[in-house]
């Protein structure tokens, strides 16, 4: 039985459904590579989190993103189920306010149609205000889509990850890639920060950078990738303003609209903005007025009263990968023989995850000749942590009996025990993260995400980290940089050894 060694270039929610997807064959051998200490830290991290039906894809124009859009919608219900992620399946709302937002809208129902998406219709003032309350009465109709999810993006990527390596997939993180070498046409692996990796199949799925590992290939010269940022605002979850469905305003050339959301975890958030940056501003996250501002007038027109500014809990923006045209660029090549890029994959991205998958081990069958072999042992399910949020007392005093660590409240904003903090620092070390980072730990347990932002709980998070990874406090780290904080009498000794005490 012939052996594949698959290197997977991105950690991110693609490159790990990939990774899980692979991770089906006995005779596959799959490495997933990360530049960054976590999985999910680049254009997964910062979205709005929807599960889009496929209604807003033309089929014309984007035939690819129309076909994996839905089918994603229709593999996530599955994947939440099996890998025990925090998902709901609200519907949506697209908002029109005024005769030719109305008419702009009447398209997306043609979509719908041609792309099976099954129930989207119009509905008008009675029966939209019927469905959600919330919304502005000066709105004259929407297109419902009762297919619209809403999921926790972060927790889907280390959910998918934990499931892939517990069935063989092999992580290396804070390893990026800077070139793939190919000899007599054939990929023969990557060099990294941290060394050369074998590997006869090379899949790019770096997310903002995947037009770079591509052009370091020579294949497909024309494309590139344009930076497109997306800022939001996250409130309380203790705002009275909760919209049950999806709402968002109707789309545009460049984006699908503000949208107004709550989240699988409770909070209201509005966003995002769509703002093209130039090719060279990868990193460029941080808000601005003019954006936040723009993301408080759309939301007016859509809800009937917009909550208190002073609840807004944290401002943040995300990057997507803008390709030329929108177009995907999802493609097997013969030459050279073994590399695939999955790359440009901008909205619906998140959502055809799992259909991009699927479609991508189809090219590498078709393209490659891959002879595949199942696993006959392969676990599709995995166990999300053990939480004490949302449970009764009695519930809680029966963990507290196999654990007492789920009697200690490390955060209170959102009710996170240090058994699940201790959980989350051995899931990390289980899949392979070099670098246990608080950062981390937020993404798996919520424990900062709350009210506070982590001003309370993170030097207590960070205290559990230095004594379960033999790390000192001062040099644990939060994101990328150290927590800086240590003994202080340590200062005062080196002031008085200097005479200056």
């Amino acid at each position: 039985m012939h052996r594949y060694r698959v290197a997977i270039v991105g950690a991110g929610i693609i490159g790990a459904s990939i990774a899980r997807i692979l991770s089906m064959y006995e005779n596959i051998d799959v490495s997933l590579i990360e530049k960054e200490p976590d999985v999910g830290w680049g254009v997964s991290k910062a979205n709005t989190a929807v599960i889009h039906p496929g209604h807003e894809e033309d089929p014309k124009s984007y035939p690819l993103r129309a076909r994996l859009c839905k089918e994603g919608n229709e593999l996530w219900r599955e994947w939440v189920r099996e890998l025990d992620i925090p998902a709901k399946w609200p519907g949506e709302l697209m908002v029109f306010t005024s005769d030719e937002e109305e008419k702009a809208a009447e398209k997306y129902i043609e979509f719908a149609k041609v792309n099976k998406v099954p129930g989207v219709r119009v509905v008008y003032r009675e029966e939209l205000r019927a469905l959600e309350p919330t919304v502005n009465p000066d709105a004259l109709g929407a297109v419902y889509a009762p297919t619209a999810g809403m999921i926790s993006p972060m927790e889907a990527v280390i959910a998918i990850v934990e499931n892939a390596v517990e069935n063989g997939v092999k992580l290396f993180t804070e390893t990026e890639v800077f070139n793939v070498r190919v000899s007599a046409n054939r990929v023969i692996g990557v060099d990294t920060n941290r060394g050369f990796i074998e590997a006869d199949v090379v899949i790019n799925a770096a997310g903002l950078y995947a037009d770079k590992i591509s052009n370091v290939v020579g294949v497909d010269t024309w494309f590139f990738i344009k930076p497109r940022r997306g800022e939001y605002l996250l409130f309380d979850e203790d705002v009275d303003i909760k919209p049950t469905r999806i709402l968002h305003t109707v789309p545009t050339l460049v984006t699908k609209g503000v949208y107004v959301v709550t989240t699988v975890h409770g909070n209201l958030m509005i966003g995002p903005t769509a703002e093209d940056l130039p090719v060279d501003a990868r990193e460029a996250t941080l808000t601005t007025r003019e954006g936040l501002e723009y993301l408080w007038r759309e939301a007016g027109k859509i809800l009937k009263v917009l909550p208190p500014r002073s609840r807004v809990i944290r401002t943040f923006a995300g990057l997507r990968p803008e390709p030329p045209n929108g177009q995907w660029l999802i493609k097997a090549y013969d030459s050279p023989w073994g590399f695939v890029n999955v790359a440009g994959t901008r909205s619906p991205g998140l959502t055809a995850a799992p259909a991009i998958a699927l479609h991508v081990l189809e090219q590498m069958r078709s393209v490659f000749d891959l002879r595949l072999v199942k696993k006959e042992k392969w676990n599709p399910f995995r166990k999300d942590i053990v939480r004490v949020r949302n449970r009764s007392i009695e519930e809680i005093d029966r963990l507290v009996e196999t654990n007492p660590d789920y009697g200690e409240i490390l955060c209170y904003c959102r009710m996170v025990s240090k058994a699940e903090v201790v959980e989350a620092i051995k899931r990390m070390k289980a899949i392979g993260v070099k670098t246990i980072t608080v950062d981390g730990i937020k993404f798996r347990t919520y424990a900062g995400m709350g009210k506070c932002q982590g001003s309370f709980c993170r030097w207590r998070v960070a205290l559990l980290v230095s004594k379960y990874t033999g790390v000192p406090l001062e040099s644990v780290v939060v994101k990328r940089g150290s927590y800086g904080v240590g003994d202080v009498k340590l200062l005062l000794r080196g002031r008085a050894a200097k005479g200056q005490g």
